[in-house]
């Protein structure tokens, strides 16, 4: 089963890299998708955020991450996925994930896995994430992982 992990990650979380491994206990392949709009720029390019990615799980063949342009729906088609995950951090969040996940299985036929992230990552977002940085704060205990492979 190869499973698609859409969204603009900048920068990647301790939390979306929990949820990209505990898929992997259920998916042979993880597609990590960066999306990109012509008028949004993140903190990081989409290059830097796929290197950093990738670095993550280097040692992993089975994590493959792609720049992408568009709906996440014609992507999901494009690439393959038979699942698309996606990762819900609080129980608020649950409302407007289930919303995506319908609107996906309406556009594409292919189901969403929504994901709880684990309880020590449930607070931390990109968003929150990058507001740190912007004020120079160090955020390398959120934003650094090791990955676990086969755990």
């Amino acid at each position: 089963m190869k499973a698609l992990f859409p969204g603009s990650f900048d920068p990647f979380t301790v939390g979306h890299a929990d949820i990209a491994e505990r898929t992997l206990k259920f998916a042979d392949e993880i597609v990590i998708a960066i999306g990109t709009h012509p008028n949004k720029q993140g903190m990081l390019s989409p290059k830097e955020r796929k290197e950093r990615i990738e670095g993550i799980f280097k040692n992993d063949p089975r994590v493959k991450v792609e720049i992408y342009q568009g709906l996440t729906t014609d992507f999901a088609t494009e690439c393959g996925a038979d699942v698309m995950v996606r990762g819900v951090r609080s129980v608020a969040d649950f409302e407007y994930e289930r919303n995506i996940a319908e609107l996906n299985l309406q556009l594409t036929g292919i189901e969403t896995v929504l994901l709880f992230a684990n309880p020590q990552y449930s607070a931390i977002s990109s968003s929150a994430v990058r507001e740190l940085m912007s004020y120079g704060k160090d955020v390398s205990k959120l934003t650094e992982y090791t990955h676990k492979t086969g755990a």
